[in-house]
């Protein structure tokens, strides 16, 4: 089990250190946004209209609308899933509602998130995100679907684990300005990506221990929960090592299903019974 309750002890070791790279190379780039549209006005004439110009004066009119663009997109697509997506309440799935009290206040937010049911049209996705005083949790039909009737414990680590990513403030306006322009370069932007589904994950499974199967339908698809040898899934991640596996992985925003899930039962935060040697190599820090 992991040794504090606290949201610092639960975060990836490497996500902080990560994240603060991440906003030096982000503030870099702005300076030299900055810096390039000072110079313009001094450039000779015949470099007025170049092709470099106009990437500056591009680039420096992007930056000014940054902040707005940002709040723009947060407002109306939170305005969006409230005109289209069924929002949770004490008669509306009142137990999930309560779920999400109860995770709110273990987790000690300010504000419970609020929960929204929408048709994600046929994908199983979850997704957490936030406007001006409102933190909400979107659950596509699919997913919601597939496990509120059967497997309630991996509904919980989901929305556990979407509950992480307010809670390490993921989803917030000042972060997401902070790594605006680096998180766009290639392999560091999902690299922290990664880190932070790391962290969320362990939240998830703080949360739920026993929702496993939140993972499992990542991987094996709908249905599917049940019948998945869940011991088996974890040895196949702990196969999971070489050159091509690492090679693959560097684009994706998210870590492979089967090793996050290897990662958890490594780090004793999730539980379930795994026999012979795999007990004895799942305890201790996944790193």
């Amino acid at each position: 089990m992991a040794k504090s309750h606290s949201g610092t002890s639960l975060r990836h070791p490497a996500e902080v250190p990560f994240y603060v790279f991440m906003v030096v190379l982000n503030l870099i780039i702005i300076w030299l946004i900055v810096q390039a549209a000072i110079t313009l006005p001094f450039l000779p004439e015949r470099f007025v209209d170049s092709g470099w110009a106009t990437a500056v004066r591009s680039a420096f009119i992007g930056l000014l609308l940054l902040v707005p663009g940002l709040i723009i997109i947060r407002e109306t697509q939170r305005a969006s899933i409230r005109g289209t997506a069924v929002e949770l309440s004490p008669k509306q799935y009142g137990d999930l509602y309560r779920t999400a009290d109860e995770f709110a206040h273990k987790l000690g937010l300010p504000r419970r998130p609020n929960i929204f049911l929408a048709n994600g049209n046929g994908t199983l996705n979850a997704f957490a995100a936030q406007a001006t005083g409102h933190d909400y949790i979107v659950l596509a039909n699919e997913l919601f679907v597939n496990l509120y009737q059967s497997n309630r414990e991996g509904l919980r680590f989901i929305l556990g684990h979407e509950m992480g990513h307010v809670k390490l403030h993921h989803v917030s306006l000042w972060y997401q300005l902070s790594v605006a322009y680096s998180e766009r370069i290639p392999l560091l932007g999902p690299a922290l990506s990664r880190l932070r589904e790391y962290s969320c994950d362990r939240h998830g499974a703080h949360l739920c221990p026993s929702g496993a199967t939140g993972l499992v339908i990542l991987a094996s698809g709908r249905h599917t929960e049940h019948t998945t040898d869940i011991e088996e899934l974890v040895r196949q991640g702990q196969r999971l090592r070489g050159f091509w596996v690492e090679l693959a992985q560097l684009p994706q925003s998210h870590p492979f299903t089967v090793r996050r899930l290897e990662r958890l039962f490594r780090l004793g935060l999730l539980h379930a019974r795994v026999r012979g040697d795999t007990a004895s190599s799942l305890q201790g820090d996944a790193g």
